[in-house]
C-alpha cells in the first residue's frame, strides 16, 4: 500500500535510483514564525499494531506491573490528541478486531471538565479508502480525499466535527473515562485528532485491546475496566518500531524513527513578510521565484538549517528524538504580498515537493522530470485572498504529489502597481506524508 511505502521512506534516508532531473535555480527561504506551546498527544508508534497493551501513556509509573510503560506527565489547558496506526490480518486471532482506546484520568480531589472542541477518526477500508487521485483537484465540498489522513485532515481544516463525539466530559475525582473506543480492525489503518481543554490536571494513555467476544460469532467493544487492567498491567504494544539513529550521530544511514510521546506545539503561525514586524512581502521579480521551506527536518533542512519538526516533551527511548512529520500540525501562513514595480504582475503560488537535501548542491531545488512511486504529500490546502474585484474568496484544493514534483499553480493572482494582496495559506500536515515540501511564489514573466 502507498501510505506504508511513503512512511517507509520517512522512517530511513535511503538510496533511490538515479532518475532524470531538472534543476530550478531559485532563492530556498527559512518559514517565519515558530511553533505554538501547546502540547499534542502523539501516538504513532509502533505504526503498525499487532498485539495489545499500551501504545503512549503519561500516567506516573506508581503501581504499574511495567514501568517503563508510563511518561509520567500531566496534561492541563489545551492540548491535542493524534493517533495514527495500522493493523495487520493475523490468522491466529481470525477476524477478531483490535480496539483503539484513549483513556483519561482525573488524579485529583476536584472534578475535572474537558471540552472536546474537535474530534475526527476514520480508518482506511470503509470510511476513507486509499485511492488514485488527480495530482491537483478542486475541492470546495470536501468530498475527495485519499486514505484516512488525508480525509481527517481535510476535515480538521475546514473545522468539521465528526458525528458521535461527546461535546464535554465531566471525570469525578479519582476516577478515568474513555475518549476514544473505536474499532482497529484487521487490515487497516486509523486516524484520530482532537482539539481539547480541560481545566485540571489529567494523565492520559492510548492502547489497544482485542474485542470482547461474548460467544462465538458476536463481538464488542472493551468496558472501561478492561482498559484499566490494561493500563495496570500491560507492557508496550510490540513488535517495536526501529529506533531512531541520534540527532548528532555521524552515520551514513539516518533512521527517524516513529513518534510516540508528547510534542510541544500543535500550529505553525506567520506572516511571511520582508523582514520580521513587516507587513509586506516584496513580489520576486518577473520571471524569478522562491520558496519558503515547510516542514524541514534532520538532514532535510533545504539548505536554511531550520529544523520545524516539533520537539518532544516526554518519549519513549526506542522513539523518534522529535515529531518528525509533523502529523496534524496545523499551518496557517499570511503573505501580504506586495507588487512594488510601476507595472501590473501576476503572482503564482505553488506546493512543490523538491528531492529532500539539508545543504543545497546548487543554487536551487532538485526535480525529478517524471515524479513515480509513492505519495509524499496527499491532502487539503485552503487559500483564502481578495480577488480583483474586491471579493473575498475561499478556496480549498486537494493535493497528491511523488518525490520530485514541481506541482502546478494553485493560484494565479493579478496585483496592481505599488498594491499589496493579501493571501492566507493554511492546511494540517496530512499523516502517510512525507517532508519536506516548500511553498513558492513566482512572478510570471509577460514576455
Amino acid at each position: 500500500m502507498s501510505f506504508f511505502l511513503s512512511t517507509l521512506l520517512l522512517a530511513q534516508a535511503s538510496t533511490i535510483a538515479a532518475a532524470p532531473e531538472v534543476l530550478v535555480p531559485q532563492e530556498v527561504r527559512a518559514l517565519p514564525g515558530k511553533l505554538d506551546q501547546f502540547p499534542v498527544f502523539n501516538s504513532n508508534s509502533p505504526e503498525i499494531v499487532k498485539s495489545e497493551g499500551i501504545l503512549l501513556s503519561t500516567f506516573p509509573e506508581s503501581g504499574k506491573q511495567f514501568p517503563e510503560a508510563h511518561l509520567n506527565y500531566a496534561l492541563t489547558g489545551r492540548f491535542d490528541v493524534f493517533a495514527h496506526h495500522v493493523t495487520r490480518i493475523d490468522s491466529k486471532k481470525g477476524k477478531r478486531p483490535l480496539y483503539l482506546g484513549v483513556l483519561l484520568h482525573n488524579p485529583s480531589s476536584k472534578p475535572v471538565k474537558v471540552l472536546v472542541l474537535q474530534a475526527n477518526s476514520y480508518l482506511s477500508q470503509s470510511q476513507a479508502p486509499f485511492v488514485d487521485l488527480p495530482a491537483h483537484s478542486a475541492d470546495q465540498g470536501g468530498k475527495i480525499y485519499s486514505g484516512p489522513g488525508s480525509r481527517t485532515a481535510g476535515e480538521v481544516l475546514r473545522r468539521k466535527r465528526q458525528a458521535g463525539w461527546a461535546t464535554n466530559l465531566v471525570i469525578p475525582p479519582g476516577q478515568s473515562k474513555m475518549l476514544v473506543n473505536l474499532q482497529l480492525p484487521p487490515s487497516n489503518s486509523r486516524t484520530t485528532w482532537l482539539r481539547l481543554w480541560t481545566n485540571g490536571k489529567l494523565y492520559a494513555a492510548s492502547m489497544t485491546r482485542y474485542a470482547r467476544s461474548p460467544s462465538k460469532w458476536k463481538f464488542q467493544a472493551p468496558l472501561l475496566e478492561d482498559w484499566k487492567q490494561t493500563l495496570a498491567k500491560g507492557n508496550l504494544v510490540s513488535p517495536r518500531d526501529k529506533a531512531p539513529t541520534p540527532p548528532d550521530s555521524d552515520s551514513e544511514k539516518f533512521f527517524y524513527g516513529r513518534v510516540a510521546g508528547v510534542s510541544k506545539g500543535s500550529e505553525w503561525k506567520a506572516t511571511i513578510a520582508n523582514k520580521p514586524g513587516a507587513d509586506s512581502l516584496d513580489i520576486p521579480k518577473p520571471g524569478e521565484a522562491f520558496s519558503y521551506a515547510i516542514n524541514t527536518l534532520d538532514r532535510g533542512t533545504l539548505g536554511t538549517d531550520q529544523i520545524q519538526s516539533a520537539p518532544m516533551l516526554v518519549r519513549y527511548e526506542d522513539t523518534a528524538y522529535k515529531s518528525h512529520g509533523n502529523y496534524g500540525l496545523r499551518y496557517k501562513l499570511d503573505l501580504p504580498l506586495k507588487n512594488n514595480t510601476d507595472n501590473p504582475q501576476k503572482v503564482t503560488l505553488s506546493l512543490q515537493t523538491p528531492i529532500k537535501e539539508d545543504k543545497l548542491s546548487d543554487k536551487g531545488l532538485r526535480f525529478l522530470k517524471s515524479p513515480g512511486g509513492p505519495a509524499f504529500f496527499r491532502g487539503t490546502l485552503k487559500l483564502s485572498y481578495t480577488d480583483g474585484a474586491g471579493k473575498s474568496q475561499r478556496r480549498f484544493f486537494h493535493l497528491v504529489q511523488r518525490r520530485g514534483e514541481r506541482g502546478k499553480a494553485l493560484l494565479t493572482l493579478p496585483i496592481p502597481p505599488k498594491k499589496k494582496q493579501l493571501v492566507n495559506v493554511e492546511f494540517l500536515y496530512p499523516a502517510d506524508s512525507t517532508p519536506p515540501q516548500v511553498l513558492t511564489i513566482r512572478t510570471i514573466n509577460p514576455k
